[in-house]
């Protein structure tokens, strides 16, 4: 997926289009495009504001129709949906677990946490949460994540002379280790956390 064409051609409105899809239950790189939004705006001298606005308005609708779905929908509908996607039902009662131990703070924390950006507000609804309820802590996290992953792109897009810049100086076999090392990192860090 180019996100820079689909930046370029929708505008403001492409920060929010990726989170709701991916918010309404469909896995989508939502970050990505939102990422992409905040980086055209800086290299085009665009409004951020303008940018995590759109992200919010995006991550919160997503997030009512996910919410929806769910709690019409219920298990069922999570299993066979999830299923197009290869989300078995064991993960979905793990998800499930997770949300009745966490509540609230799964609503608000989903937002961060790959999978559950897209899973979390279906598991709302499905656990019949208060849609008021559900309604606050969603926008509080959409809020935060928009602003985060908007403020994030924007500081990219700043600094794309410096960051070309640091890419010649290290090349791209430097840049290679360093992504490797990162990625062992993350990798390492994982196997230590599962029990």
């Amino acid at each position: 997926m180019d996100t820079t064409a689909i930046v370029d051609a929708l505008g403001y409105p492409s920060a929010g289009l990726g989170i709701l899809i991916e918010s309404a239950g469909v896995p989508f790189p939502g970050e990505l495009l939102l990422l992409g939004a905040g980086a055209w705006a800086a290299a085009r001298h665009h409004s951020i504001v303008l940018v995590i606005l759109f992200g919010f308005i995006g991550a919160t609708a997503g997030a009512d129709v996910g919410y929806f779905l769910g709690y019409r929908g219920g298990r069922p509908f999570m299993e066979r949906f999830g299923a197009l996607f290869r989300v078995r039902p064991e993960h979905i009662a793990r998800a499930e677990l997770f949300f009745a131990r966490h509540g609230d703070k799964a609503v608000l924390a989903a937002r961060f946490v790959v999978g559950l950006r897209t899973w979390g507000s279906m598991l709302a609804g499905m656990a019949h949460m208060p849609f008021w309820r559900f309604q606050v802590f969603s926008a509080i996290g959409g809020l935060a994540w928009a602003i985060l992953i908007g403020a994030a792109g924007y500081l990219l897009g700043s600094n794309l002379d410096l960051i070309e810049t640091v890419i010649r100086g290290v090349g791209i076999g430097g840049l290679a280790i360093v992504v490797i090392i990162i990625v062992i990192a993350v990798l390492a860090q994982r196997r230590a956390s599962r029990p």
